[in-house]
């Protein structure tokens, strides 16, 4: 088997009025326009794989990842290094995993080759560990109003728990007030400012303030990562579990030799977040599964990753199907119970919704 071309089709899908932002928060949720790109490697058999790249990608690092695999047999390709070239090795330790739009035609090699031997992705990440994979609800910055409403959707769906947005200046404690009254104490909240808690003092202000309400699941990125010392008080002073949201071992281990985290949110690609998750089990600590509000494909390869990993326990990030207008996928991903069902078909068990896709498809081209 050999790859012949890849068809790359570039889209842009906002996201639902009122889904993400409240309007008088956060007038305009911006990236939602930025593009990405959706990718199919073609082979000369019957067989294709389906990847996706993160939003806002340089179309040309998808044609110079494009050209990297042209002609190549999917099946003997190193798959936790796919661009790897025999003899092309410096001195010192190899840098694997890394290269151009690298997750995305990562992603399209474990499509390719798990339909091609049978077996779902997770298998050829070293299997599940679990039928299912948990689920949290999402939303942006909201005022407590908005905030009340998304927690009763969430509900109904069956969601136990939520992830927010949200930044020192907010009505946190309102806010916070406002989801207990709705979902009790025991529908939790992952409380993501993306480090615009500003400083370890209003960090500790704020979660002595929230620490009755007894709703906090963990406190995500309250401050820079880079200031380790503002950690390091904060760990010691609040009632909650502290998270870091990393993509690679170096800055886990910076975290971890500091002592300033109980937990960890990991990205990186789906062999890269199976290497990040074993850094934290090293450590005795659960993680769950990052997202960037993507699409259909990139969120079912986050579940099977998810699924691979023992230690990713906690309620992980997919939710581009409820925050965006289309997934782009025919089948959408099932939430049930708080949970999503680990997929069981051969790769990674989703294909691409033509119709939706020329509604929202900006450009195509097919790279030979």
């Amino acid at each position: 088997m050999k790859i012949t071309s890849v068809e790359v089709w570039t889209v842009v899908v906002p996201t639902i009025p009122g889904r993400v932002h409240s309007p008088e928060l956060v007038p305009e949720t911006g990236w939602d326009q930025m593009p990405k790109h959706l990718l199919r490697l073609n082979t000369d058999t019957e067989l294709c794989g389906l990847g996706e790249t993160d939003r806002g990608l340089p179309i040309e690092q998808v044609r110079e990842g494009a050209g990297l695999l042209q002609g190549r047999d999917p099946e003997r390709l190193t798959l936790q290094d796919i661009y790897n070239m025999p003899g092309e090795r410096g001195a010192g330790l190899p840098q694997v995993g890394r290269g151009p739009a690298y997750s995305a035609f990562e992603m399209a090699v474990f499509d390719l080759v798990g339909r091609a031997r049978g077996l779902p992705v997770h298998a050829l990440l070293g299997g599940a560990g679990r039928g299912r994979v948990r689920a949290d609800y999402w939303m942006g910055q909201q005022t407590p109003e908005d905030s009340r409403r998304s927690v009763e959707r969430a509900l109904k769906l069956g969601f136990k728990g939520i992830k927010i947005k949200c930044q020192i200046e907010d009505q946190m404690v309102a806010r916070m007030q406002a989801i207990r009254e709705v979902g009790g104490k025991d529908f939790k909240v992952t409380v993501d400012p993306n480090e615009r808690f500003r400083t370890a003092e209003q960090t500790i202000a704020l979660a002595r303030e929230l620490a009755p309400l007894d709703n906090v699941e963990v406190f995500e990125d309250p401050i820079p990562k880079s200031d380790l010392e503002g950690y390091a008080r904060i760990h010691e002073a609040i009632p909650f579990p502290v998270a870091m949201h990393l993509g690679e071992g170096a800055s886990m281990l910076r975290a971890l030799k500091a002592g300033v985290v109980d937990c960890f949110n990991l990205g990186g690609s789906l062999m890269g977040f199976q290497k990040n998750a074993a850094v934290a089990a090293a450590a005795g600590m659960a993680c769950w599964h990052g997202s960037g509000n993507d699409l259909g494909i990139i969120d079912t390869a986050y579940i099977h990753a998810a699924a691979a990993a023992p230690n990713c326990t906690l309620a992980s990030d997919f939710v581009g199907s409820w925050t965006r207008e289309d997934d782009l996928i025919t089948e959408p991903i099932a939430f049930v119970d708080g949970h999503v069902p680990t997929p069981m078909q051969p790769g990674l068990g989703v294909e691409l919704d033509t119709a939706a896709l020329e509604r929202y498809c900006q450009a195509h081209e097919t790279l030979h």
